[in-house]
């Protein structure tokens, strides 16, 4: 196992240079090569959570290797029960997208060395753990997804690509103000299990500006993170991102890089200034119902089934930030409640994994729909249930998982983001609840519109969904009702590093570091 996690970076890595050294014109070589390197790569991660001991919290299969020293910047990987559900996630839909990708007629050899240079920033994030690495895989993964929307993506691309690149862009330079005040602060070094440890007491009574540096950092740090997740009012780049990306970065974008600020949250935020959580945990909670109900209300508003998903993805972000925001319940001046603070914080994390899969699943479904008809406009349709049943009974499926029915993942993991919340934020939980009602609302209409009524003659002879998007589909929907029946397996691997995180916020807070 040693070098494991160095593997599931540089195989895609070393795919991608593979792909671009491939002749222009065997497309389809190009295609089963990708398909191999994402399927290694998967088979790589499946191996990896099978070696992984989920009583441990801490990291697991290390590597460390010395950089550049003068600058103490070393190459640090590991994983735990946080990043471990992200890399699966990531290793499984990056194969699936590669066959979501399978129509992709346009420059398909550089298509898919961008797809893959992507996929190993995106692992690269999960895995690193000095703070210099993981900032070149933030960045890494900027530019692929940049030319992936606006090279392969609808009429509006180029404005979308510009538009993700400068909102991505300043929170990434954020972040790397963030970042270097922590490496000055705290000994210059770049070594975030060493910052953690030393940062609570470097950043006490420190100033800049006449304001607490530690609170100025933690700002910094989470508004370039909340872009990513999107955080209201850092969302207006998402919905347009979405509807002209290819169907496959949809699928991506929605799938794993949007966990990417959450994770960043949990990772960076809680686990190096813990003393920091209770101060920001109601304004972070109060975040979530926003995106809760305003993206919920957005998703109502849309005629293109697209965008309407991505605001749904908007909306069902705000859960997780109210989940993460519970676990300040394990504080002494909120009675202790450490089952309220694991629930929220395996909630969320638990959401992170199962909005991967359904909002894969719904954009894969849209991309079925839209190669048949060309467009996405959802009066446009009606009565498709009678000529494709078997899409029409698939898309109930995601839609229900998508409006978190009981019986699907997604009801198990905002019940437990909602538990843990509801004993330190009653109002915002109450409230949070209206997201629900728009969540059956807009996916009810929606399917409604499309599937049912009169079949629009323009669509008589609309072919069924196919062997090949039916693959890339049923296993989404196996884990989501898998999980959603017995939730067990994930909770049991995620466990040990949610308890090692409430336990230091709570240690943070009875000390009175804040």
């Amino acid at each position: 196992m040693e070098n494991i996690l160095s593997l599931l970076i540089w195989i895609p890595i070393l795919g991608a240079i593979i792909v671009a050294f491939l002749p222009r014109d065997n497309e389809n070589l190009v295609r089963y090569i990708s398909a191999a390197i994402t399927g290694l790569e998967f088979i790589v991660a499946i191996v990896l959570w099978r070696a992984f001991d989920p009583v441990n919290g801490s990291m697991q299969f290390m590597e460390r290797y010395e950089w550049i020293p003068s600058l103490n910047i070393s190459y640090i990987l590991g994983v735990d029960g946080l990043s471990l559900p992200m890399v699966l996630l990531t290793a499984m839909l990056f194969f699936i997208g590669v066959f979501v990708s399978w129509n992709i007629e346009k420059a398909v050899k550089g298509y898919f060395a961008l797809y893959l240079l992507l996929n190993a920033g995106v692992l690269g994030v999960f895995l690193s753990l000095d703070f210099f690495l993981f900032y070149i895989f933030w960045e890494v993964m900027l530019l692929p997804m940049y030319f992936l929307i606006g090279m392969w993506g609808g009429p509006q691309r180029e404005y979308a690509a510009i538009k993700f690149f400068l909102y991505t862009l300043f929170g990434s330079v954020l972040m790397l103000i963030g970042i270097l005040g922590l490496y000055f602060t705290c000994g210059k070094t770049f070594d975030i299990l060493l910052i953690m440890e030393r940062a609570p007491e470097a950043l006490n009574g420190v100033l800049w500006w006449g304001m607490s540096a530690a609170k100025v950092i933690w700002v910094l740090l989470f508004i370039g993170f909340a872009i990513k997740v999107p955080v209201f009012p850092f969302h207006t780049w998402l919905p347009l991102a979405h509807v002209e990306a290819p169907t496959a970065i949809s699928v991506l974008l929605a799938g794993i890089l949007l966990k990417l600020g959450v994770y960043g949250i949990i990772r960076v935020n809680y686990g190096i200034m813990p003393d920091q959580v209770y101060w920001f945990a109601g304004g972070l909670a109060f975040l979530g119902l926003v995106n809760v109900i305003w993206g919920g209300l957005c998703a109502l508003a849309q005629t293109d089934l697209k965008k309407l998903v991505a605001y749904s993805s908007i909306n069902h972000m705000g859960y997780s930030l109210i989940g993460i925001a519970a676990v300040v319940a394990a504080g002494e001046m909120n009675g202790s409640d450490l089952k309220a603070a694991q629930a929220g914080l395996s909630g969320a994390v638990f959401q992170m994994f199962n909005h991967g899969t359904i909002s894969a699943m719904l954009f894969i479904l849209v991309g079925v729909v839209y190669e048949r008809a060309h467009h996405r406009d959802i009066d446009g349709f009606g009565g498709l249930a009678s000529q494709m049943p078997i899409y029409t009974g698939i898309t109930a499926l995601a839609f229900f998982a998508g409006l978190g029915l009981p019986g699907f993942s997604g009801f198990v993991s905002e019940a437990m983001c909602f538990i843990g919340a509801f004993p330190v934020f009653k109002a915002i939980v109450v409230l949070s609840t209206i997201g629900i009602l728009l969540n059956a609302a807009y996916f009810l209409w929606a399917f409604q519109r499309v599937f049912f009524g009169e079949l629009n003659e323009k669509y008589k002879d609309m072919k069924e969904i196919n062997g090949l998007e039916l693959f890339t589909v049923i296993p989404l929907a196996i884990i989501t009702l898998f999980f959603g029946i017995y939730p067990g397996p994930y909770l049991d691997l995620i466990k040990a590093t949610m308890d090692q995180i409430i336990e230091k916020i709570a240690f943070a807070a009875s000390y009175g570091v804040m």
